[in-house]
């Protein structure tokens, strides 16, 4: 049993079985337990190893101020560490994310700033705010989590390891979508090196150019997504670390419908990014039917993080989305 502060118990998240998606393919697939982290994501992890890194190098002092622009995950993991540690947080995010989130940030006492979303190179941006707000305070640090590549060494010496030791050694393929590239990177690198033959698989939904690039060297995008988090039409310093063999994509439809089954058959409520990679981990297990792959996602936030939109049914019908069997 780990025993800690609340930095001291980010990581050594279970690896769950996922025994109704391992039976109709064949194959093993687990999701990491990333939801489990005390600030309830993944993202806890880029938000430690910023900070350490920046503690180390003399750039973060008790009393500063974190600044960050997110999509909401990584700023409450930042306010979530940051409240251990005597900083305080200005957070600016899109104004279209879950209301659960904007919820969290403001009970963690996070200075919080809105903005319009629109496409990166436009100056209100919400990375190109952060870093202006970073710049123009005084005892403030950026923690620059898309370029920053403190966040992919994390997982590196961290998720990898992980994952690595809870296998056995024995996995045969990681997948997973890509926000920053930071769990991608960490993770792709330390298992690559481990074993060259494990493959790795980007999987990306619409709206976003990672698909694409891989597969024609162009950042284009089609349509949208109701996931918030992932997705992104540019290359960052942490994605240009990943070592990824394959690429897919998946719709909103296959995603809300991984979401459901696995509440209702796995008993795991998880959040969009997470059935995506859920949903790519299971239609990878059905490419190589009953050949006993073992195939590693993320199960990156808890739907609770959404029920406002994923549960509820005026939200789905909005958007046109219908859960449906995944068989």
């Amino acid at each position: 049993m780990r025993v800690g502060n609340v930095p001291g118990v980010i990581g050594q998240t279970p690896l769950i079985q996922l025994d109704s998606l391992s039976q109709k393919t064949g194959c093993q697939i687990f999701g990491k337990a990333e939801f489990l982290n005390p600030g309830g994501s993944v993202k806890d992890r880029a938000a430690l190893g910023i900070i350490l890194q920046a503690e180390s190098a003399g750039l973060l002092r008790p009393g500063m101020t974190i600044v960050e622009g997110t999509a909401g995950n990584t700023g409450i993991g930042l306010a979530t560490v940051a409240a251990t540690r005597g900083y305080k947080c200005l957070i600016v995010m899109p104004n279209n994310q879950s209301q659960e989130k904007y919820q969290t940030l403001q009970a963690l006492g996070v200075e919080l700033v809105t903005v319009e979303p629109c496409p990166f190179a436009n100056p209100n941006h919400f990375y190109h705010t952060a870093k202006r707000m970073a710049e123009s305070r005084a005892n403030s640090f950026w923690a620059n989590q898309f370029e920053n590549t403190a966040n992919a060494d994390f997982h590196y010496r961290t998720t990898g390891p992980e994952i690595w030791e809870q296998t056995g050694g024995r996995i045969d393929g990681f997948v997973c979508a890509v926000g920053t590239g930071g769990t991608m990177a960490g993770i792709s690198r330390f298992l690559k090196e481990k074993n060259p033959r494990i493959k790795i698989r980007l999987v990306d939904p619409l709206g976003s150019g990672l698909f694409s690039y891989f597969k024609t060297g162009k950042l284009e995008a089609k349509d949208s997504s109701i996931t918030e988090g992932i997705g992104i039409m540019r290359l960052t310093a942490n994605f240009k670390q990943a070592q990824i063999d394959e690429a897919v994509q998946i719709d909103d439809h296959r995603m809300i419908s991984m979401l459901y089954h696995l509440a209702r058959a796995e008993g795991l409520l998880v959040g969009t990014s997470a059935a995506l990679n859920a949903q790519a981990a299971f239609e990878w297990g059905l490419e190589n039917q009953d050949q006993g792959l073992r195939i590693v996602s993320i199960l990156c936030d808890s739907g609770l993080r959404y029920q406002s939109k994923v549960f509820n049914p005026d939200f789905l019908r909005e958007k046109g989305l219908k859960p449906i069997s995944i068989y």
